[in-house]
């Protein structure tokens, strides 16, 4: 199937199930565009990480397998590579939780993130680059990464993928346990390097306010499926996602679990 030439990601009704008995993924289709940055919103247990992780095959480690649909990078298939080869086309997850390599200094933990890189005098250059962006990183580069903050590390993880000089970067629930406005700096600094550097970003976030705010366009999954999608700013201005999502409704906040019938436009109906 081809893509318009301004999509780089493309997921055509992707299935995942677990342990060849747990569905998870009900049909999730979206697109990315090239030099944007998307957003999959949702609680937990959605399905957004499941989703990132399709996308760049860190699934089997899980148990879990894509089992219907097709993920195109720039209308090649990818389902079935592996992530070292998808790290070789440009295409970076970093996980939820940044899993820094805690016994590793900031700096070696950046490195690590050029093992594929050949070329010394430009990993050299882009080490400099992650630094611009990120100077917090240059004071603590001495530093083990179990003796800095949550902050510090989310940076850190993001800095380490920036080391494969990707094109798009999957990001996994950036603000999980920062202060907020440790949050909006993070964002700021993924903004700066979709506008600056050209990265695609496709960011899976619980705080909707927050990818709202950053992001182009937005997908918003339930229970394995994409429920409603749109740009950002519609999204933000939706009366249902003020209420569900952003907490704006009137009146008590009510629970989706409380919700008999949803007046949203159920997409997979469509």
């Amino acid at each position: 199937m081809s893509t318009t030439p301004n999509i780089v990601l493309n997921v055509n009704g992707i299935e995942v199930i677990y342990n060849h008995v747990i569905l998870v993924l009900k049909g999730v289709s979206l697109n990315v565009p090239e030099g944007k940055i998307a957003a999959i919103l949702g609680g937990n247990g959605a399905g957004k990480t499941t989703t990132l992780r399709a996308i760049s095959n860190l699934l089997k480690g899980e148990r879990g397998e894509v089992t219907k649909g097709s993920i195109e990078l720039r209308g090649e298939r990818i389902e079935n590579l592996s992530p070292a080869d998808l790290v070789n086309r440009g295409v970076v997850q970093v996980m939820e939780g940044r899993h820094c390599f805690a016994h590793l200094t900031i700096e070696e933990n950046l490195m690590t993130g050029s093992y594929t890189r050949s070329d010394k005098a430009e990993v050299a250059r882009n080490l400099e680059k992650v630094y611009t962006y990120f100077p917090r990183l240059k004071t603590r580069r001495t530093s083990q990464a179990a003796y800095t903050s949550g902050g510090e590390q989310q940076m850190c993880a993001i800095g380490r993928a920036l080391m494969a000089n990707p094109s798009v970067v999957l990001l996994d629930e950036p603000s999980m346990g920062l202060a907020p406005q440790i949050v909006e700096e993070v964002f700021e600094i993924v903004k700066d390097l979709n506008t600056k550097e050209k990265v695609t970003f496709l960011i899976a976030e619980q705080n909707t306010n927050m990818a709202l705010k950053y992001a182009d366009y937005g997908y918003i999954m339930e229970s394995g499926r994409i429920v409603m999608d749109g740009a950002a700013s519609d999204l933000r201005n939706n009366e249902d996602v003020k209420e569900f999502y952003l907490g704006m409704g009137g009146g008590e906040r009510k629970s989706f679990k409380d919700v008999k019938s949803y007046k949203r436009r159920k997409r997979w109906l469509a």
